[in-house]
């Protein structure tokens, strides 16, 4: 899976991250918690930014002797994701699928999702993002959304109404 991109829903006003199919056509919206929204918002770690809390894990498990190989989206249970962290020799470690996916956009880490998962939830990119009218192949949808081009507005734009978004979400929103 790779990132599309990362939209505001209209009506419930959450964060969604959406998610492609590496050699597929297929995507599945992921909704977030908006502290994880933002992190990825942010987007990858470098050296020069301020290190965000996400910024220790990778370190701390490499100075274990450890690798986090990837993060993956592995059930659907009544309509709610899990996650894993994926550790080299097979361990698996539970986590919330927000902080999983923050990780990964963090890190560059590849994201898995079970096929189970995706046969159920997964929709067209075409039905999500429409290709243009005179690309009926859709292909233009879809590099439009894997490389979060030509939106309804500029990135910096985004980037301002979703912290709008952010400064403006309460606990209650999410009840």
């Amino acid at each position: 899976m790779h990132v599309l991109r990362l939209i505001v829903h209209a009506r419930s006003r959450q964060p969604v991250l959406l998610l492609g199919e590496a050699d597929g056509d297929r995507c599945v919206p992921v909704f977030l918690r908006p502290p994880q929204a933002e992190v990825i918002a942010v987007g990858p770690r470098d050296d020069e930014g301020t290190p965000l809390t996400q910024d220790v894990l990778l370190p701390v498990v490499e100075a274990l002797g450890r690798t986090l190989e990837q993060v993956e989206i592995s059930d659907l249970v009544d309509g709610v994701y899990t996650a894993e962290l994926v550790f080299d020799g097979g361990t698996r470690l539970a986590v919330r699928p927000s902080d999983a996916l923050s990780l990964a956009v963090r890190e560059g880490l590849p994201i898995g999702m079970a096929e189970h998962v995706l046969d159920e939830v997964g929709q067209a990119v075409d039905d999500v993002l429409p290709p243009d009218g005179d690309d009926t192949t859709g292909a233009a949808a879809q590099a439009r959304a894997a490389t979060a081009g030509p939106a309804d507005a500029p990135p910096e734009q985004q980037m301002q109404e979703f912290r709008e978004f952010i400064d403006e979400v309460s606990p209650e929103d999410f009840r």
